[in-house]
């Protein structure tokens, strides 16, 4: 989370995985020192920064990234290139202090390395070389040098061994067309070849399948549970931290709302002074129902604006869903209750300008109720982009999916087309009846013109028309329940399109495990080594 420091994220981190038996003290503590594990204790108070502000460096921000998974000390870890961007001191260092805390804690940490030195080489227990799927080595890394040595590629004096091993298992450069013989005994193709059947048939296969073999029979005899699932915090811990943490992430990041209230605020003195005092006469019906609509429908389109902001929230949410830290109901409920208070902000002071420079109702009960419906127009648009980000992760292909959402539920919602005027099939059942304008624009109008009265316009006709008549003639309004429940239907959309972007988020994880699971290929073990590798792939039933 690019808003940030250091010391934030990682202590956010640790009250969100850190079971609540450790006192806040004991897991800040546990936070400051994995900081200093990791040498950022002089960053620890800088920003992590990101497109819009400058802050840690990429190779600071890997080992932030590393920080957060060590804060429990897990019994598996994998790491994917934790010395990318590191020069060759920062790598060695940050690579000692990794395999000093696995021999403390007893965890087994597994990384694929870049580029390593000849120190960090040495620091690994196992090695596996892997070249386009196959197994070329598998074992100590002591013993690989006596393997490739003992197949015709020695490792030369003074040499890196791992830039030597990658060297030659790597057939990306080798030149097509040159068929020598010579050639063809140093390409990379015959080498692979050559160590792919060296090594199945050794005796450090044979090793690693009886080692295999043992610990599937520990894993059944124990009942699969060789590793205990850790104890976390507790569902109202994660809920109260994630909602402080996106709090503040929405208080300094520029864009998720302090760029739309004032874009609210110049909006709502453009709407205000284009209809101001708008007056009781016949003309101000049309102005007053003009300026409600733009109201329920533009002012609340412009929450599209924090969708980039959203997105940027969705994938920090994604990689720390997989990894275990919280669940999607503590995210969606932090995510609301933090959102709060911003929206209110919004819907209040520049919905106040607007409101009493066009004069409409006075009393202070009326101005509230518009707030709120507002308010809720607002927290509905931010449900439905919420449902788009999870289907759509692209930040520009969302705001056209959602913007092309909004513009259908404004076109029926009983303004540009009169609720009786909609064609009945699709547009007036059911999309009538879907759309949030629908409700909002009959609540303004309830709120708006009951009590009111204005003079008539049709000579011989009657002298004054009440706001009651208004409602039903010109606008069309469904009278047969107060404006109170308008807004309660409202209410229950917020919840409704939380709730569905709840479903959606649980329904990917498991349609995406099952179509993973059916496009790849189980492995089967096979014990017998002198016909077949110690792990090859078969085809899943």
């Amino acid at each position: 989370m690019t808003t940030l420091t250091v010391r934030e994220a990682v202590y956010y981190s640790a009250q969100l995985q850190l079971p609540d038996s450790m006192s806040m003290a004991e897991k800040r503590a546990r936070a400051e020192a994995t900081i200093r594990e990791m040498g950022l204790e002089s960053a620890m108070d800088t920003r992590i920064g990101g497109w819009a502000s400058k802050g840690i460096s990429g190779g600071q921000k890997r080992r932030v990234s590393i920080c957060v998974e060590l804060l429990t000390r897990p019994r598996l870890l994998f790491l994917d290139e934790p010395t990318s961007g590191l020069d060759s001191a920062a790598s060695y260092h940050v690579m000692t202090r990794i395999a000093r805390l696995a021999r403390r804690e007893a965890m087994t940490v597994v990384a694929a390395i870049h580029q390593p030195s000849n120190e960090v080489f040495e620091l690994f227990h196992g090695l596996c070389l892997l070249a386009y799927g196959r197994t070329v080595f598998f074992g100590p890394p002591l013993m690989a040098d006596e393997f490739f040595a003992s197949n015709g590629f020695p490792c030369p004096s003074l040499s890196n061994p791992s830039d030597h091993y990658l060297r030659t298992i790597n057939k990306d450069f080798d030149v097509d067309g040159e068929d020598s013989p010579a050639h063809k005994s140093r390409s990379a193709s015959h080498a692979i070849e050559l160590l792919v059947r060296s090594y199945s048939s050794s005796e450090i296969s044979h090793e690693v399948t009886q080692q295999i073999a043992l610990m599937r029979n520990m894993f059944c005899v124990k009942g699969g549970s060789l590793v205990k699932k850790r104890s976390q915090a507790s569902f109202f811990t994660q809920t109260r931290v994630l909602t402080r943490r996106s709090f503040v992430n929405m208080y300094r990041d520029l864009g998720y709302y302090w760029l739309r209230f004032a874009i609210y605020v110049a909006l709502c003195l453009c709407v205000g002074t284009i209809y101001y005092d708008v007056g009781h006469s016949f003309g101000s019906i049309q102005a007053r129902g003009s300026m409600l609509m733009f109201t329920a429908a533009f002012l609340t389109f412009m929450a599209i604006g924090g969708f980039p902001s959203f997105v940027e929230d969705m994938k920090i949410f994604g990689r720390e869903r997989l990894n275990g830290h919280y669940g999607a109901t503590a995210f969606t409920i932090a995510n609301t209750l933090s959102a709060i208070p911003y929206l209110a902000l919004i819907s209040v002071l520049p919905g106040a300008m607007a409101y009493y420079l066009v004069g409409l109702q006075h009393p202070a009960d009326h101005f509230v109720y518009f707030a709120l419906v507002l308010f809720m127009c607002m927290m509905v648009v931010e449900g439905l982009m919420m449902i788009v980000a999870s289907l759509v992760p692209d930040f520009l292909m969302g705001i056209i999916t959602g913007a092309g959402i909004q513009g259908v539920m404004m076109l029926n919602g009983g303004f540009f087309r009169l609720p009786q005027d909609l064609p009945r099939p699709v547009w007036r059942y059911p999309m009538y009846y879907l759309a949030f304008h629908k409700y909002a624009n009959q609540g303004f109008y309830k709120n708006e013109f009951l009590g009111l009265t204005f003079p008539g316009n049709e000579a011989g006709g009657p002298p004054t028309i009440t706001g009651e008549e208004i409602l039903r003639g010109v606008w069309q309004v469904e009278m047969g329940y107060s404006k109170w429940v308008d807004l309660a239907i409202l209410l229950a959309m917020v919840m409704l399109y939380r709730l569905m972007f709840l479903g959606v988020v649980k329904i990917a994880e498991k349609v995406k495990a099952k179509i993973n699971a059916l496009s790849v290929r189980a492995p089967v073990l096979y014990i017998d080594v002198k016909e077949k590798s110690s792990l090859e792939i078969e085809d899943s039933p």
